[in-house]
């Protein structure tokens, strides 16, 4: 496990306990938590789950989920996006969540059983290394959580390899403007807080582009630094492409996100917010 992971769990396993205490982990800015989930969304979840989270945005909005789909997210926390996809794909479908926090995966569990979600699965694991067969899911959400990684480049590879041919991902994560260096991004919040670890938009569409994705876009939802937003982030895995392809080039990126993943910053309460 690397500096960054440890500091990452440690932050979020302390988020958890603290929601296990009764504890809300984010302030209602409207820049991240609960408050990017309408009402009707979150009306039926666990209150726990609710309270658990700590993205900086709603990729349920934008993954246009189906029934029967198999559904991934990375990151999944208290497992707010994991209970809401496996509304959307139903019994006939099935979503995973990816933590490597053993308290988040507690709670998260503990919320799936007081929902009553029978489709859901939650799995321990970094997501640099995807605990799941190649080609074995339909869609890829995650909120918040790839500026987290210490490796991004392998987070591509990774998604693009458990992507079924024609699968999808639909994210939500902080990017920062092209002109902003790893230490002004830095400066702006610590990598806990989701800031001093963000790509600029120019990285994380290469980062997609390299490992095979097509129809890459990113749309900024809202500000939430100078020069930082969150943004909604889509692409999908070309029906033909082969696995070879689905990897190639990656190694170009390397190096242009590799100063993103070392400037680490003390940690702050949660995804930019302060505990309330």
């Amino acid at each position: 496990m690397t500096e960054i992971h440890e500091a990452v769990r440690l932050h979020y396993a302390q988020a958890a306990l603290g929601v296990l205490n009764g504890e809300s982990c984010c302030s209602d800015d409207g820049q991240y938590g609960s408050e990017l989930y309408s009402a009707l969304e979150r009306e039926g979840l666990p209150d726990a789950a609710v309270m658990a989270s700590l993205g900086c945005g709603n990729p349920i909005a934008v993954a246009e989920l189906h029934e029967g789909e198999r559904v991934l997210d990375l990151g999944s926390g208290g497992g707010i996006d994991v209970l809401l996809s496996a509304k959307r794909v139903g019994p006939t479908g099935r979503a995973f969540g990816l933590d490597m926090t053993d308290e988040m995966l507690a709670l998260a569990q503990r919320n799936a059983a007081e929902a009553g979600a029978t489709n859901v699965e939650f799995l321990k694991g970094h997501i640099e290394a995807i605990p799941l067969p190649a080609a074995s899911i339909d869609v890829v959400i995650s909120n918040c959580v790839v500026n987290l990684a210490a490796d991004k480049p392998a987070v591509f590879r990774e998604i693009a390899r458990v992507l079924r041919p024609g699968g999808r991902i639909g994210i939500t994560d902080i990017v920062a403007d092209d002109s902003l260096t790893a230490q002004q991004r830095a400066e702006r919040g610590s990598y806990t807080g989701c800031v001093a670890g963000a790509l600029t938009f120019s990285e994380f569409r290469t980062g997609l582009e390299a490992i095979g994705l097509a129809d890459v876009s990113l749309t900024v939802s809202h500000q939430v630094a100078d020069g930082m937003y969150s943004a909604i982030v889509k692409a999908t895995k070309p029906v033909a492409a082969a696995a070879e392809g689905a990897v190639e080039g990656a190694a170009a990126v390397e190096g242009a996100v590799a100063a993103s993943a070392r400037s680490a910053a003390q940690p702050s309460c949660c995804c930019g917010g302060s505990c309330g």
